[in-house]
């Protein structure tokens, strides 16, 4: 039988291990409960930003990580979720081609840039200058490209952009070899 002392000891652990075990099924229940929810309104969000970038689109495909986009039946474009490595995190952006060599735009759908800095990849300023380039021009202007960087972010700057080039030239090479 165990004495008192050895019961008193093992008391701690054995309540911390209780609650961690409760902590965990109900952080999984609510992952398993929202996670539907997060993804539809995911959805509805890239559902939108596609319209705003297409706006004579009337329906998409999704297939093979890329969107194909039509109007009354005829293909308008391809879009695609390009990820870059920020400064503060992961940025995924929204890239729009009108045909395989040209930019349509791009929309920023999440990031966890510097609040005033690096968050500015999100501003008109900056996302419209890819519009109608191709993707061979998407690099900053100081590397020949066509692009202007946020002042203060090069690093958000860079990284939406090679991103988007890169992606883009993957994602051209994936649609060449299904077609």
């Amino acid at each position: 039988m165990l004495d008192k002392n050895a019961l008193k000891k093992a008391f701690p652990v054995i309540l911390l291990t209780i609650v961690v075990a409760i902590s965990v099924n109900l952080l999984s229940f609510a992952d398993r409960l929202t996670r539907p929810q997060i993804e539809a309104q995911q959805q509805l969000k890239i559902q939108n930003l596609l319209t705003g970038m297409f706006p004579d689109m009337s329906r998409y495909d999704f297939k093979n990580d890329i969107y194909t986009i039509y109007s009354d039946g005829a293909k308008i474009g391809y879009a695609f979720i390009a990820v870059g490595k920020g400064y503060g995190g992961d940025i995924d952006i929204l890239v729009g081609l009108e045909d395989d060599t040209t930019i349509k735009g791009i929309s920023i759908v999440s990031h966890s840039e510097t609040p005033g800095l690096g968050s500015r990849i999100t501003e008109s300023f900056f996302t419209n200058q890819f519009a109608g380039l191709s993707i061979d021009e998407v690099a900053l202007k100081r590397d020949g490209g066509e692009v202007d960087a946020i002042t203060g972010s090069t690093i958000s700057s860079r990284a939406v952009i090679n991103a988007v080039r890169e992606t883009a030239m993957e994602k051209v090479k994936q649609l060449d070899g299904s077609e």
